[in-house]
């Protein structure tokens, strides 16, 4: 006779990047152990595959996890991470106001959200006539980024993160541009136009939470921004 099924309770919650509301579910012993395992093994790619697996398997396969928006995930696996385990989390934070003494914040999950600045834009004005339209970096885009140095990085990430490039009434698709092309265009920028691309990173969606610290030794009162989704856990 065959074992019985045991049913999961889902979830509803809206994604960052476009107001649509999906249903997620907690994840299963199965692929927290897997996610485990690649934790301990220490190997980013198994990491980045097991990160995957879950954000794709508890939303029912409605979330790519390599096409949506890296803010989306982070959000999206915070919630199911606070239904798989709990919302309440403590985290050891080291004062800033002596940098050495830690004490620990308690931080209700159900309170973090996706935090978008007011000016943030994702065309960026380059003359009159041409202006960058900008994506959200994926986590396919993430991959390989590690091996180079952080201006580089930010090189690339911006290469990759070109959706249109508009002169005048013409527009140029990434998908009709070549890699050469894209990188002769920005190398030929200005210092002010690439911070201007800078900034969009800079400025757009992020997993954020202020959080209060106070020291146990000097009583002193701080405020701290987490920022990420590793920024939640030890």
């Amino acid at each position: 006779m065959a074992l019985p099924k045991i049913k999961t309770t889902s979830y509803e919650l809206e994604l960052p990047s476009t107001g649509g509301k999906i249903k997620y579910r907690p994840w299963l012993i199965k692929e927290q152990k897997v996610l485990l395992m690649a934790q301990e093994s220490d190997d980013e790619k198994e990491i980045e595959r097991a990160f995957a697996n879950i954000v794709s398997e508890c939303t029912f396969g409605e979330v790519d996890p390599y096409t949506n928006p890296m803010f989306d995930l982070e959000y999206i696996f915070l919630k199911i991470r606070s239904k798989s385990v709990g919302e309440k989390i403590t985290l050891s934070m080291l004062c800033p106001d002596d940098e050495e003494t830690k004490a620990e914040v308690g931080i209700d999950l159900a309170d973090v959200n996706i935090q978008m600045k007011e000016d943030h834009t994702n065309v960026i004005q380059i003359t009159d006539k041409i202006s960058m339209h900008m994506r959200y970096p994926t986590l396919s885009d993430s991959q390989g980024l590690n091996a180079n140095g952080q201006i580089v990085q930010v090189f690339d990430m911006i290469t990759k993160c070109v959706a249109e490039i508009h002169d005048g009434d013409t527009i140029h698709k990434s998908v009709d541009i070549t890699k050469k092309e894209l990188e002769e265009f920005i190398g030929d920028m200005g210092q002010e136009d690439f911070e201007k691309l800078s900034g969009f990173f800079d400025t757009m969606p992020k997993l954020q939470h202020v959080v209060k610290v106070k020291n146990p030794k000097t009583k002193v009162e701080s405020e701290m921004t987490l920022e990420g989704l590793q920024s939640f856990f030890e």
